[in-house]
């Protein structure tokens, strides 16, 4: 039997955990494409971008190389956190390579935190589906034997079918979980790729803008 009819079979509690289910593999599924197409932007864009402004021969020159290339704005953002600054602050406070210091790293955790978003969901839905399913599977498991007791005779076949039909909710737990856990791991490395280029080009920014005036 299929698990739209444990679905309907099943009681109420069957049918919640089928529906929170569904709705966690959709979820999961979303973030999946859609970061596996950010990412293969990102890893190119980001080492194009890091090229063009080490091979232009002015700052205006970068600025506009990287404008072409960082689609994804992960780049961009570094750079233009070099030429911010406020006056009269505490912000403003200690020598210039203290400033680009705190503003590149300002820059860098809003990059970051862009490349991070949807992993929380993939790991949370990698974690809990099992479980979930477990559920689907015990209550289902409680309910067929509930049913059984009622009928006043227990067959095999009478006790195969709706215990097998229960085993469902268990295999779609897994069938859930197991592509947000190969993503959530594929695409953490990629990130951590990613974070090493930024954070290495932050810190070449930095040096190469501390002897540079305010």
């Amino acid at each position: 039997m299929s698990l739209l009819s444990l679905m309907t079979q099943g009681g109420l509690v069957s049918q919640l955990v089928a529906v929170l289910l569904l709705a966690m593999s959709v979820a999961s599924w979303v973030v999946i494409l859609w970061k596996a197409w950010l990412l293969r932007r990102a890893m190119g864009d980001v080492a194009r971008s890091i090229a063009g402004f080490w091979q232009s021969r002015t700052t205006d020159e970068a600025f506009e190389k990287i404008r072409a290339f960082d689609r994804e704005a992960l780049v961009l953002p570094l750079l233009v956190a070099t030429k911010t600054g406020a006056t009269g602050t505490l912000a403003s406070a200690g020598d210039r390579s203290s400033q680009l210091t705190r503003v590149l790293r300002d820059a860098l955790h809003a990059v970051l935190n862009k490349l991070q978003f949807g992993q929380v969901l993939l790991a949370t839905v990698g974690s809990i589906a099992p479980f979930v399913g477990l559920l689907g599977t015990v209550w289902g498991i409680y309910h067929a034997l509930i049913g059984i007791a009622s009928a006043g005779q227990i067959t095999i076949d009478k006790v195969s079918g709706p215990v097998g039909e229960a085993l469902i909710m268990t295999a779609a737990g897994l069938a859930v979980a197991i592509p947000a856990v190969l993503a959530y791991n594929i695409f953490g490395r990629y990130i951590n790729r990613i974070e090493a280029d930024l954070e290495g080009f932050a810190r070449d920014l930095r040096e190469l803008f501390a002897g540079q005036p305010k």
